[in-house]
């Protein structure tokens, strides 16, 4: 008869943590282990704005504002992420626009834009303009 033995876990580093450039300062808004690629993750600011942080399959993060210029609705973190002519874009999932990850800019419509927050990890610049 054979005994089974149970696996140590495997000590595994913590995920480095997320920080966006607001209008206040740097703010930890989640760990990268949070984010799943193509998936968006909602971070209310301290001024009541939200910001929206998108990481993509190359590991780097992005964050742009979470309101939908179109609609008010604070929805772009939900939205679906793509690229084009290799520019990174969320899709908003009420009207489909699509807003560039790095600029803010409405691929659909050059008058909208969404803001776009600097991104770095444990204090190491990791995307965002200026980065």
């Amino acid at each position: 008869m054979t005994t089974a033995t149970a696996a140590s876990p495997a000590t595994t580093a913590p995920s480095p943590t997320v920080e966006i450039l607001g209008p206040e300062g740097w703010l930890a808004v989640c760990t990268l282990g949070d984010l799943t690629p193509g998936r968006g993750v909602a971070a209310l600011l301290p001024d009541g704005s939200q910001a929206a942080v998108f990481v993509d399959r190359g590991g780097r993060t992005y964050a742009i504002g979470n309101q939908d210029p179109f609609t008010g609705a604070q929805v772009l973190s939900r939205g679906l992420t793509g690229s084009a002519a290799d520019r990174p874009f969320v899709a908003s999932p009420l009207l489909k626009q699509r807003f560039d990850l790095e600029t803010g800019e409405c691929l659909d419509d050059p008058a909208a834009s969404v803001p776009v927050y600097r991104v770095r990890m444990d204090g190491a610049a990791a995307g965002g303009p200026d980065a």
